[in-house]
């Protein structure tokens, strides 16, 4: 378990995301991104969760809608990690993971093409 605060996680958080291709987080739009402790049911099994309409369901999204949120979790990262390396990794995965569910790929494309 790696131990880590959240100020310091947060900065990690920003670093992989600032190291993932332009391509991939130029076109998301009105998205936010967060992170925080636990999910809400306190468990320590989900890494990050995609909350908002993906791009291939914007059909439904209408002008003023409040942001989609990409969060991350830190407590269940830092349990599931040994290294700093290694967290890194997990983040970069997560978030790649998340983004990708912006853009309409489901978890079981995602697990097809080894991101989850």
């Amino acid at each position: 378990m790696v131990d880590m605060d959240a100020v310091a996680f947060e900065v990690l958080v920003t670093d992989e995301l600032d190291r993932l291709p332009d391509d991939m987080v130029d076109g998301l739009d009105n998205v936010i991104f967060v992170v925080e402790d636990r999910p809400e049911d306190g468990s320590l099994d989900l890494l990050g969760l995609y909350d908002g309409w993906a791009l291939t369901e914007r059909d439904r999204y209408g002008a003023g809608e409040l942001p989609d949120r990409i969060i991350v979790y830190r407590e269940p990262h830092l349990a599931t990690c040994d290294t700093e390396e290694e967290l890194r990794d997990e983040v970069h995965t997560t978030l790649v993971h998340e983004i990708a569910h912006f853009y309409g790929i489901d978890d079981e494309r995602l697990h097809n093409l080894g991101w989850a």
